[in-house]
């Protein structure tokens, strides 16, 4: 099961771009939300395709794991698109039965909120494919440092994500143990009907969620017995530092969010 998963995982290959420093690959990944949002034309997505691929490919990771991270939100994105094409009844009608009709502006709108979520999913995995946890949460901590006048902690926020990304495969493995143990007693998951499936998962959350907040507790214990304070002074073992490379990743998103507003 967690060869499946690529959420928070990490795959080292020494690119460029895993060599820049966590902010700068975060604010790349914002600037990307906004061409996103900007996008607006068959011309502009196509720009920011070519873009996309551009920049995935230049980490040496191969293109399908950036295609898997968008596996697991494959069935919202069909609900999207059917949603919109459904609903939006502007534009010249395509296809027509009755009451029910399709229209150019739905299937449109549809089509552009899909390739919107496809592009911002798989791109998006850009960020933790080529930053190990540690320095993510050290650039996430060090571009909020600024809103510490707000009353805002950023050592809180980052605290939670990492913890977090780490329960994450430790759920998956309680899940896998608790689904083999019920098929040793004979409720396969593979053999039984669709009915019995949901049903069978159903039952799986409340020992799973009972584990996650014993193992939650676990930690606070832990955490406890060794002084670990929030918010109190400490050394850094990984240091933030900004070099021309980072500059030219982000003046590429600047750049390319100009370009997609003027098409």
């Amino acid at each position: 099961m967690n060869d499946r998963l690529l959420l928070g995982r990490s795959i080292e290959t020494g690119s460029w771009v895993h060599k820049l420093d966590a902010r700068a690959k975060i604010i790349g990944m914002i600037l990307y939300l906004v061409v996103i949002l900007l996008s607006h034309s068959w011309m502009a997505m196509a720009l920011l395709a070519v873009f996309s691929i551009a920049v995935m490919s230049s980490t040496r990771i191969s293109l399908k794991y950036f295609v898997k991270a968008a596996k697991p939100l494959r069935y919202l994105m069909l609900f999207i698109f059917v949603v919109q094409a459904l609903t939006v009844k502007e534009g010249a009608a395509v296809f027509s039965i009755g009451s029910f009709s399709l229209h150019e502006d739905g299937l449109r709108l549809a089509a552009f909120s899909v390739i919107r979520m496809f592009f911002l999913i798989t791109f998006t995995a850009l960020l933790t494919f080529t930053t190990k946890p540690a320095k993510l949460n050290r650039g996430l901590e060090g571009i909020l440092t600024p809103f510490k006048k707000l009353g805002l902690s950023p050592e809180r926020i980052t605290l939670m994500i990492s913890i977090a990304l780490r329960f994450i495969p430790t759920i998956l493995d309680e899940s896998q143990i608790i689904m083999k143990a019920q098929a040793s007693r004979g409720a396969d998951l593979k053999e039984l009907p669709l009915k019995e499936k949901g049903r069978m998962l159903v039952s799986l959350l409340v020992p799973v969620i009972s584990s996650a907040f014993r193992r939650a507790q676990d930690l606070v214990y832990s955490m406890e017995a060794r002084g670990f304070r929030m918010d109190a002074p400490r050394s850094r073992y990984h240091r933030l530092r900004w070099g021309w490379a980072d500059t030219v990743f982000v003046a590429m998103f600047i750049i390319m969010g100009v370009a997609v507003a003027l098409l």
